[in-house]
């Protein structure tokens, strides 16, 4: 039998990281409404890439199930092909966390978001919750670094389950990022697309059917107390707020601007339908929660 210890971390303060420091709230009010596909407009492309292998699961050292089902492992670091900017800091690698997020510096396998954009490290979190792609029924995580010319990269959780291996109900969504130097019109630079969400909480997040407990994060920070949240985030009902909607955002980093100055700002107008890329269907986190596997 398998069951979840929770070792509690010490939460740092935002405010003692960094007196200026600002976490703006986005209201929910700027999602734009894509009904029955991953965004609306443009060009189908059902390119995801490849499937993304993660360690084995938590802190398990070396690659898990070759078909990329796991649960809490993460992946990289890996080198992208053009230059991240979040809050004036520059990025050049990231690594694929199964859990709904892709952070800066370190993987991470924590399972339950610490905090509104998830957890108190660079992070881009499109929907930070307890995914779990070992049921069968379940897709995997997927990256393409490919698209646009290589300008685009996309990491698309296609239909993933949550712990403890359920594969119903699933949740589609994909994180799009964009070289700060190339963004199509209409586009930012982050990227936060939803297709059909059909839960938000994992059973060892306090969640009981995909609901409840501490649901999921969606937002970015980088890890001082500078950050971009969702109005829903972490509250119930995210995932019916997120459902069938995308947000763009505009890093709005100019050379030399740093911290609270460069906050990325929400684009809420409607993209022009040629310029947009859409989705086929189909370490150690600081203040968060670290699981560990007992066997009884």
């Amino acid at each position: 039998m398998i069951r979840k210890a929770f070792l509690l971390a010490v939460t740092i303060s935002l405010a003692s990281l960094a007196a200026h420091a600002t976490t703006t709230t986005v209201p929910d009010s700027a999602l734009l409404s894509s009904p029955g596909v991953y965004t609306a407009g443009g060009y189908f492309t059902d390119s995801l890439g490849n499937v993304v292998l993660t360690t084995g699961g938590g802190n398990a050292n070396g690659v898990g199930n070759l078909t990329g089902r796991n649960d809490d492992g993460f992946s990289g670091p890996i080198v992208l092909p053009f230059t991240v900017n979040l809050f004036g800091n520059s990025y050049t690698q990231f690594w694929i966390n199964n859990n709904g997020n892709v952070s800066f510096n370190n993987g991470i396998s924590s399972f339950t978001p610490s905090g509104p954009t998830g957890a108190n490290v660079p992070i881009i979190s499109p929907f930070f919750a307890d995914v779990d792609t070992r049921n069968a029924s379940s897709g995997v995580v997927m990256y393409n670094a490919t698209l646009n010319g290589g300008n685009t990269v996309a990491v698309t959780w296609d239909g993933v389950g949550f712990y403890n291996e359920h594969g119903s109900p699933l949740d589609y969504f994909q994180l799009i990022l964009n070289n700060p130097a190339a963004v199509p019109a209409g586009q930012g630079d982050i990227g936060f697309f939803y297709e059909t969400m059909g839960w938000e909480t994992g059973d060892a997040s306090g969640g009981s059917g995909g609901f409840g407990g501490t649901p999921a994060a969606v937002g970015f920070g980088d890890g001082a107390g500078n950050g971009e949240v969702l109005q829903g985030s972490i509250q119930n009902g995210i995932s019916g707020i997120v459902n069938n909607h995308y947000i763009w955002f505009d890093t709005n980093c100019p050379a030399g601007t740093t911290g609270a100055g460069c906050n990325p700002i929400p684009i809420t107008g409607t993209p022009e339908p040629s310029t947009l890329v859409l989705f086929g269907s189909g370490l150690l986190a600081l203040g968060g929660a670290i699981r560990r596997r007992l066997s009884l």
